[in-house]
C-alpha cells in the first residue's frame, strides 16, 4: 500500500466524522535540493470538518502529526494540512 493510501486510511479511522482528501504533491517540489519529484514525500491533506468533531484547528493539526509520526520516520518530509 502506498503512503497516500495509508494516510487516507489512518485519517478515515481516526476522523470518521469528517471527509478527507489526501494528495501526493511531491512532483511540485521537483528540483528543490536536487529532489527528483518521485516518491511520496510531500503530502496535502484537506479535512472537511463538521459540527460533530469537537476538536479545534490546533488540536486537529496536533492529532494528525501524532498519528503520522511513523510516516515521518519513514520518509515523509512535508505535510500540508487544510481544514475547512
Amino acid at each position: 500500500m502506498n503512503r497516500t493510501k495509508r494516510i487516507h486510511n489512518i485519517l478515515k479511522k481516526h476522523f470518521n466524522e469528517t471527509t478527507s482528501i489526501v494528495k501526493n504533491n511531491s512532483i511540485l517540489h521537483k528540483g528543490h535540493n536536487n529532489f527528483d519529484g518521485k516518491g511520496e514525500t510531500h503530502i496535502f491533506i484537506q479535512i472537511n470538518k463538521n459540527s460533530k468533531l469537537k476538536l479545534n484547528r490546533l488540536e486537529i493539526h496536533r492529532k494528525i502529526n501524532f498519528l503520522l509520526r511513523k510516516e515521518f520516520e519513514s520518509g515523509l518530509h512535508s505535510l500540508e494540512i487544510k481544514i475547512i
